[in-house]
C-alpha cells in the first residue's frame, strides 16, 4: 500500500527515496545525480545548488507563512468565539494552549521521521492534514452544543500536525543548505512566521469585521491546500509522491545500528544548552502570539485591530531578514561560529524582554506598539542563534534534535499560556504577563552563553572547533 501527496506534476527539482536508504547517514538526499554537483575530491555533492536554493527558499517562505495563519486564525478570533460563545479567560486559555498540547506531542517524531524519509515529504504531508481541518473547523464546532470541547479538540489536531514542521526544516536545511549559507537561508525562511501573522493580523482582522470569525479558518485552511497543491504540481515528480506506507513505519522506527552516539549526544553540556534556550525562547514567542492579539483589545479598546495586529509582524519581517544576513556574514568574515550565535541570541532573547517589560509599563496606544513591535522583531534574530546552533552540533539528526528541543519549548509554552490566563484572571493586571515572558527569556538565554558551543556532537571523532 501507499500513500499518495497529490496528483502528478512536472518534476522541477526531483527527488529520490532510494537515494536516502543507500546513504543511511544522511539525511533526505534525494536529488538525482545529474541535479547534484561535484566536489573537488569527485565524491557527490548532496547541498542545493542556487537555482534551487532560491526556489525551495521561496516555497518553504510560504509555507511557514501559511503554517502561521493557520496557527493565529485563533488568537486572532478568541475575542470573537469568546463573546459568541460565552467562555471566560480561563477557557480561552484553554482552547489557545490546547494547539501547544498537541504541537509537543509529534516534534520529535517528526524530526526522526524527516531524517529518514525526507522532511520535504513530511512537510507536505502535514500541511495537507492541517490545511483541511483549519478549513473544517468552523462547520465541525457546530456539530454539537459542545463547542468548548470541539474547538478544543480542533486546536490540538492542528497543533499535533503542525508539530512536525520546523523539525523537518531543520532536518531538510542541515543537509541541503551549506554552513555558510544556512543561518540566512533559515532566517529567511522564518521570516514565514512574521509574513503569516502579518497576514492573517490584517486580512483576518477584515475578514472577521466584515464576514465574522469563520471566515478567517476558510481563508487560512483553503490556502494552505493550494499551497500543496502547486508544491506537488511543480516541485516534484510523480513517482515522488508515492510513500509507500512500509517506508513510513521504517522511518519512525529507530534503527537497531546507527552511527549516531545517542547517548554521549545528550550527555553533552552543548545540547542541553541549546534544548533550554530553544525551550524558553519558544515558549515565550507562543505565549506573546497568543496573548498580545487580547491585550491591546482590552487595554486600548477604540484601537484598529489592524494596527496592532500587523505592525509588530511587518517590523519582524526585516529584523530577521537582517539577523541571517549579519549572522553569514560574521562568519565568512572569519569570527567564530558560536561567538555569531551567542551574539544573535543576546539580541533575540535579551534586548527584546527588554521592551516585553517595557509593553507592561505604558498606558500609551502609540508606545505600547513601538515596543511590542520591537519585542517581536527583535525575536527574529533567534532564527540565527539557537535555530541554527541545532544544525551546527548534529547535522545527522538535526531534525530529530530540533524535534527534542521544540517539544520543551511547546510544553512550557502549553504552560505559560494557561498561566498567563490565569494571572490575568487572578490579578487584573497585564503586567505580571510580561514580566514572565522577560523571566523565561533570560533564564534560556543566560544558559546558552554559559554551555552553548558550535561543535559536532553526532561524531565519535575529535571535535572540530567552529
Amino acid at each position: 500500500m501507499a500513500l499518495s501527496l497529490g496528483e502528478s506534476g512536472v518534476q522541477a527539482y526531483g527527488r529520490d527515496l532510494s537515494h536516502h536508504q543507500q546513504q543511511p547517514t544522511r539525511c533526505a538526499h534525494h536529488l538525482h545525480h545529474h541535479d547534484k554537483g561535484t566536489k573537488k575530491d569527485g565524491s557527490l555533492d548532496a547541498f542545493w545548488s542556487r537555482p534551487e536554493s532560491r526556489i525551495w527558499t521561496v516555497m518553504l517562505l510560504l509555507g511557514t507563512c501559511l503554517l502561521y495563519c493557520a496557527r493565529v486564525a485563533m488568537p486572532i478570533c478568541v475575542v470573537a468565539m469568546s463573546t459568541h460563545f460565552d467562555w471566560d479567560k480561563k477557557q480561552s486559555g484553554l482552547v489557545l494552549s490546547s494547539f501547544f498540547w498537541g504541537y509537543c506531542l509529534t516534534q520529535v517524531v517528526g524530526g526522526h521521521l524527516s531524517d529518514r524519509i525526507g522532511g520535504e515529504k513530511v512537510l507536505l504531508l502535514s500541511a495537507t492534514a492541517w490545511g483541511s481541518i483549519t478549513a473544517l473547523t468552523p462547520l465541525l464546532i457546530y456539530l454539537s452544543s459542545t463547542h468548548l470541547i470541539l474547538m478544543t479538540i480542533s486546536r490540538f489536531l492542528v497543533g499535533l500536525l503542525q508539530g512536525v514542521f520546523f523539525p523537518a526544516l531543520a532536518s531538510l536545511f542541515s543537509q541541503k543548505v551549506r554552513e555558510s549559507e544556512r543561518a540566512f537561508t533559515y532566517s529567511t525562511v522564518g521570516t514565514g512566521s512574521q509574513v503569516g501573522t502579518l497576514v492573517m493580523g490584517g486580512a483576518g482582522s477584515v475578514l472577521l469585521e466584515w464576514y465574522g470569525w469563520e471566515s478567517v479558518f476558510y481563508f487560512s485552511g483553503l490556502l494552505t491546500l493550494l499551497w500543496v497543491y502547486c508544491m506537488c504540481k511543480y516541485l516534484f515528480h510523480e513517482k515522488e509522491l508515492i510513500i509507500p506506507l512500509e517506508d513510513l513505519a521504517k522511518g519512525l522506527s529507530l534503527p537497531k545500528q546507527s552511527k549516531v552516539p545517542w547517548r554521549q549526544l545528550f550527555k553533552k553540556a552543548p545540547v542541553w544548552a541549546v534544548i533550554v534556550a530553544q525551550l524558553c525562547a519558544a515558549s515565550t514567542f507562543f505565549t506573546l502570539l497568543s496573548w498580545l492579539p487580547t491585550f491591546f483589545k482590552e487595554t486600548f479598546p477604540d484601537s484598529k485591530g489592524w494596527v496592532f495586529n500587523v505592525v509588530p509582524w511587518l517590523v519582524a519581517i526585516p529584523a530577521s531578514l537582517l539577523s541571517g544576513f549579519l549572522s553569514d556574514q560574521l562568519i565568512n568574515q572569519g569570527y567564530k561560529t558560536i561567538t555569531t550565535r551567542k551574539i544573535m541570541q543576546v539580541v533575540g532573547s535579551g534586548v527584546s524582554s527588554i521592551f516585553a517589560l517595557c509593553i507592561g509599563h505604558t498606558s500609551s496606544f502609540c508606545r505600547a506598539v513601538v515596543f511590542a513591535s520591537a519585542c517581536i522583531g527583535l525575536q527574529g534574530f533567534n532564527h540565527s542563534g539557537i535555530a541554527v546552533n541545532v544544525q551546527d552540533l548534529a547535522p545527522s539528526c538535526a531534525g530529530l534534535l530540533f524535534g527534542v528541543a521544540n517539544t520543551g519549548g511547546a510544553l512550557l509554552g502549553v504552560v505559560c499560556v494557561y498561566l498567563a490566563g490565569h494571572l490575568i484572571e487572578s490579578t487584573g493586571s497585564w503586567t505580571s504577563v510580561f514580566h514572565l515572558v522577560a523571566m523565561v527569556n533570560v533564564l534560556g538565554l543566560c544558559t546558552f552563553l554559559i554551555f552553548g558551543k558550535a561543535q559536532r556532537v553526532d561524531i565519535d571523532s575529535a571535535y572540530v572547533d567552529l
